[in-house]
């Protein structure tokens, strides 16, 4: 069985899974962070090194109020969490997206968060919160264009590693497997350029009840897929 070495999830369905209950939707955005301390270590123990995971998007913003306002106060709590389990568990910590938007505390959090985790050398845990991929992109080409400008970079140095050490994935290797949980089929603005040559596995469970059985599954099902980058083999 060959593990993947990086996986990326789209954490889909509290809001549905929470529904089902008859609970409000928040109560599913709770319940999906306990499931995600779970999973950090399910992966892991599996052999996985990274994990990145969507948190919040850049189009989130356009949900209702009472349902930001509970995201924001989950956000609070569980990066004052995160930073406990990291320590525990040695994982490294990093935000991706653009903080700017967010509150000055929670700023300051993922700031500590990542800052009192840079050293640990367990699981690399990638956070997406305020994060788009074409905002990314976008925000990459401004500080690119700038250095051109004052005379840092040559433009015949920018290639496809140059473009990939100016996003916020750098020096984070691609993924080998994105799994989307709740039944979607799309990508909704994440990872674009890392998810080139990525796998997808799409599963109908939704992020609370997604569990290591469930990993597991996703992880035969990329063992079963013929990854040729484009090429073709011999024979």
């Amino acid at each position: 069985m060959v593990i993947p070495q990086h996986v990326a999830i789209i954490l889909d369905g509290n809001g549905r899974w929470a529904k089902s209950k008859g609970m409000p939707r928040n109560y599913g955005h709770s319940r999906g962070a306990k499931n995600l301390e779970v999973i950090c270590e399910d992966a892991w123990n599996m052999g996985i090194k990274y994990l990145t995971v969507y948190l919040f998007s850049t189009e989130n913003w356009k949900r209702s109020k009472e349902e930001v306002d509970g995201l924001m106060k989950l956000f609070r709590s569980y990066t004052k969490t995160c930073i406990k389990t990291a320590q525990k568990n040695n994982m490294k910590v990093r935000v991706l997206g653009d903080p700017t938007a967010l509150d000055p505390d929670l700023q300051e959090s993922l700031r500590k968060l990542e800052e009192s985790s840079k050293d640990n050398t367990g699981l690399n845990f990638q956070i997406a919160i305020n994060y788009g991929s074409r905002d990314e992109i976008t925000r990459a080409v401004r500080h690119l264009a700038a250095d051109v400008r004052d005379g840092k970079l040559a433009v015949d140095a920018i290639d496809e590693a140059c473009i990939s050490g100016y996003l916020d994935t750098r020096e984070v290797p691609d993924p080998d497997l994105l799994i989307r949980t709740s039944g979607e089929q799309r990508l909704s603005n994440y990872l674009l350029w890392q998810l080139a040559y990525t796998e997808f596995y799409f599963t109908d469970v939704p992020w609370p009840a997604f569990n290591k059985d469930e990993l597991w599954k996703a992880i035969e099902k990329f063992n079963s897929r013929d990854r040729r980058y484009g090429g073709v083999k011999e024979g």
